[in-house]
């Protein structure tokens, strides 16, 4: 298959602008014609929908939860990326651009990530249009912070609430739609299947979660925006309901899977202290501005860090990374820490932790403004460990957070399954091997408020409006196939739990697909899911029926998808004979123990085309070129 990333030519600059001129628009009296489905309410999909039925489309909007404002982007604490430059210190859209793809490791598109850049500060513009409540500095400016990848200060945060009032914003945005009628909400239903008609997608089949019925739904284009996949590692910082469901779904029906090892780990979390967790708790990046990152010299020393004076301290991240100090990219610190405790440094009951110690900012600033800046925080921090971090250094540990895999997409947001298109995290375009801080907020608005309106018109006025509708016997043969899944997983009545065997598949992640990697592990990892895949489908018990609200069989179907989709991962990690960014192939580092990549044969898109349920996928790649930017081995000392 041969990928055509429909990149626009030209300059990098004028890509954008040349592609809007060029493409064809939808005529304002004929978008009420054209109906949309967005899967996804969370900052891509409600920003999507709302544009999008602004502009005049009819759409009918898709939530796994109760609400739109549930959604977990609501979780995202530190921030939005944006070139403002208000601190007028040396930023602009090519610094952004430049740290975007050197932070991704030089494996992501140029001209996508270039446009993120762009439309950054659109973002801003329109948030504060709505009333987002941006932290403001004395004389009533915004306020901007400091991030991992950057030095410069262009994050725009609120406290630690930056993603909930973002969601709120985008919800209002909504909500007006909702209430002009040109917004169809659907709540508490899931995808659990994509409708193909003469190769085009043409609608979705979802669980109403309530009643367990399949309904039907046609449209003109579905939009996928449906976040990551990081609970394929069960202990994550998602929320519960997130998973792979709907990407994978498009997956099984042709579309490609892009870059699937590529997981985040993000490195300040509250540690993971029982086997009775069923999430982590994330600690916002934003805390590296304050907060120094240290472990005791002595592995023996367990004095109470209040108690170990500063020479026998190790500021590990300071002393290695002196440029950056603790504000190193995300897969950096999270290695750096993984290093400390392997080597016996770590502190805590496991010894899995190092100090995040915010006693310096506070004899600087004074307890008042750190409050403010990170008082929410702190407090959910306390009341989850019990331990006050004004007074002692918070304990920290690396976690599953975010991914950067997700089906592949053209230039305009577009999967190989026309008319199927994917927005935010689900997608794979702009972040590369791994994610700066305050980028996911970033993506996820400027492919909803500004790149979707404008790409999905040229499928819409190339294709016309389908005379497909949910009658249609190909909605039909979907439901009726994910009636008999249910059917069959409340059948098996086996002895162990779904959480019972997620846990299982949590561990062979963590311990082979995790941090680091290696050809012998990930191929032990490849066997190790294949066996539990078939234990699941032989011994995993679902109570209840098909036709309530049954959370068993929910979970249930979502572990099925991740037994599957686990093997992808691990296949593209021993692909990808090297390493770079998030992605650590033991074999494959500097002398320094950072990720060493090998341009010659792996600066590409890894995609996975699905060919059948237990045989290996096929393999595609996309070259990536690099005209703007030298290849460079990253460097943040």
């Amino acid at each position: 298959m041969q990928l055509d990333g429909k990149t626009p030519s030209g300059p990098l600059q004028n890509k954008w602008d040349k592609y809007r001129f060029e493409t064809k628009l939808v005529n304002p009296a004929n978008k009420r014609k054209y109906s949309i489905i967005v899967v996804g309410t969370g900052l891509a999909g409600a920003s999507a929908s709302a544009s999008l039925a602004e502009l005049g489309y009819d759409v009918q909007a898709f939530c796994i939860q109760d609400s739109p404002r549930r959604a977990h982007s609501i979780a995202a604490q530190g921030g939005i990326n944006a070139a403002k430059n208000y601190p007028n210190d040396g930023d602009s859209i090519w610094r952004l651009f430049y740290d975007t793809v050197k932070g991704g490791d030089f494996r992501a598109r140029e001209a996508n990530v270039y446009r993120l850049a762009q439309v950054s500060n659109n973002i801003i513009d329109q948030c504060v249009a709505q009333g987002v409540p941006f932290a403001r500095e004395y004389g009533g400016m915004l306020a901007n912070r400091s991030f991992g990848g950057a030095q410069v200060s262009r994050t725009f945060y609120a406290r630690g609430q930056t993603g909930q009032q973002l969601l709120l914003g985008a919800y209002g945005a909504l909500s007006r739609q909702i209430g002009a009628g040109k917004v169809q909400m659907y709540t508490r239903r899931e995808l659990v299947d994509i409708v193909i008609v003469q190769d085009k997608a043409r609608g979705i089949i979802v669980r109403n979660l309530i009643t367990g019925e399949m309904e039907r739904y046609a449209a003109d284009a579905v939009i996928l925006a449906t976040g990551g996949y990081g609970t394929v590692f069960y202990l994550s910082t998602n929320a519960d309901s997130c998973n792979v469901g709907a990407a994978f779904k498009a997956y099984k029906k042709g579309a490609l899977f892009a870059n699937p090892c590529f997981t985040q780990i993000h490195p300040t979390c509250i540690p993971h202290t029982s086997d009775f967790q069923a999430k982590l708790t994330l600690m916002s990046e934003s805390l590296r501005n304050d907060g120094r990152v240290w472990v005791p010299q002595d592995p023996t020393d367990n004095r109470p860090p209040n108690q170990i004076p500063e020479e026998e301290r190790s500021y590990f991240l300071e002393e290695k990374y002196p440029s950056f100090g603790n504000l190193v990219p995300r897969d950096v610190a999270s290695r750096n820490a993984k290093e400390q405790c392997d080597a016996g440094r770590g502190v805590g009951p496991t010894g899995y932790a190092v100090y995040l110690d915010f006693a310096d900012a506070i004899k600087r600033d004074g307890q008042d403004v750190i409050r403010r800046k990170y008082g929410n925080l702190f407090d959910m921090y306390q009341n989850i460990t019990d331990d006050n971090p004004y007074e002692t250094p918070m304990m920290i540990y690396p976690a599953s957070h975010y991914t950067m895999g997700g089906l592949w997409v053209d230039y305009e947001l577009q999967t190989t399954i026309p008319g199927l298109f994917s927005l935010g995290e689900s997608n794979f375009s702009d972040h590369g091997a791994n994610r700066l801080g305050a980028s996911a907020l970033m993506q996820g608005l400027a492919d909803g408020y500004f790149v979707i309106p404008y790409t999905i018109g040229p499928y819409l006025t190339t294709n016309g409006v389908s005379e497909v509708t949910a009658d249609h016997q190909a909605f039909h043969d979907a439901a009726r196939k994910a009636e008999e899944q249910d059917r069959k997983l409340l059948s098996i009545n086996g002895n162990q739990t779904v959480r019972e065997i997620h846990v299982k598949l949590g561990k062979i992640m963590v311990n082979h697909v995790g941090m680091a990697r290696n050809a012998a592990g990930l191929k032990q990892a490849i066997e190790e899911i294949k066996s539990l895949r078939e234990e699941f489908w032989q011994d995993v018990k679902v109570p209840g029926t098909a036709s309530d609200y049954n959370l068993s069989l929910q979970k249930a179907g979502r572990l099925a998808d991740f037994l599957e989709f686990a093997e992808v991962m691990a296949l593209d990690a021993l692909e990808r004979d090297e390493s770079c960014g998030c992605h650590l192939r033991e074999e494959h580092q500097t002398e320094e123990n950072e990720a060493k990549r090998d341009d010659d044969n792996y600066c590409h898109v890894a995609a996975w085309e699905y060919d059948g349920y237990g045989n290996t996928p096929k393999f595609h790649k996309e070259p990536l070129v690099f005209e703007n930017v030298e290849l460079t081995q990253r460097s943040y000392k």
